[in-house]
């Protein structure tokens, strides 16, 4: 299976009017977060199909893939990696993994990073001591790569593992994007549907400094009277 073919029926896949409704729903207008990205309109189902079918896919070609303007090239040539991740022995997994954070620059919009991030850096730094690569994501300029680091802890937070994710949220707590609000939200919360009292600890320390986006997020599973003692300060 080449690239060229891949890219044949990527390109046979293309539907113009889900091309324009996903170029507003990632904000590609001036100055959003999505400029400039290109869609061709194809479903995240069918990419995938795509994904697993061209697996075997050389990484040289998937560094090609991940290239790309167009954002459905971009997610497939992901996916493969996670497909590659999750079949490799130790010396792929590591490989895979050192290529991801080398090509970081590419991953940048926000299901790229949620399809990747917790399924390669998680899986990968789940059983490595050293977590030390989040914190340094965690402290980029680049949006994306603060988004990689507390997605990745989605891995450990499945695997009962908080420690890294609420160090990680404290230092994005003051980040001024609404997507990191979100993400950091989004982990707290998974944090609270393993363990709420962990997730109150964090929010009793937190929550009246913390964005409100992220503050909804993390309670959302609350019942509504502790959802509102949290909103209006009276935790």
């Amino acid at each position: 299976m080449s690239l060229e073919s891949l890219r044949r029926e990527i390109r046979a896949k293309a539907d113009k009017e889900k091309a324009g409704f996903l170029k507003r729903y990632f904000k590609t207008g001036e100055g959003q977060y999505g400029h400039g990205d290109v869609f061709l309109g194809i479903t995240v189902p069918e990419n995938r199909k795509l994904a697993i079918k061209f697996h075997e896919l050389h990484l040289d070609d998937v560094k090609e893939l991940l290239k790309s303007r167009i954002h459905e090239e971009r997610f497939i040539a992901l996916e493969i990696l996670d497909f590659k991740y999750n079949k490799g022995d130790e010396k792929e997994k590591r490989e895979i993994y050192n290529f991801y954070l080398k090509n970081t620059k590419y991953i940048n919009n926000w299901d790229l990073v949620d399809v990747s991030a917790p399924c390669i850096v998680g899986a990968y730094l789940f059983k490595n001591k050293d977590k030390k690569v989040l914190y340094n994501l965690a402290k980029s300029s680049n949006i994306w790569e603060k988004r990689m680091a507390i997605v990745s802890t989605f891995y450990f937070i499945k695997n009962n593992g908080f420690k890294d994710t609420l160090k990680i949220s404290e230092i994005l707590l003051n980040d001024s994007h609404d997507l990191i609000h979100k993400a950091v939200g989004w982990m707290l919360r998974e944090v609270g549907k393993r363990d709420e009292k962990e997730l109150e600890r964090f929010l009793i320390k937190h929550h009246k400094n913390m964005p409100r986006t992220t503050l909804r997020y993390a309670i959302e599973r609350f019942p509504k009277e502790k959802r509102l003692k949290y909103l209006r300060g009276e935790i």
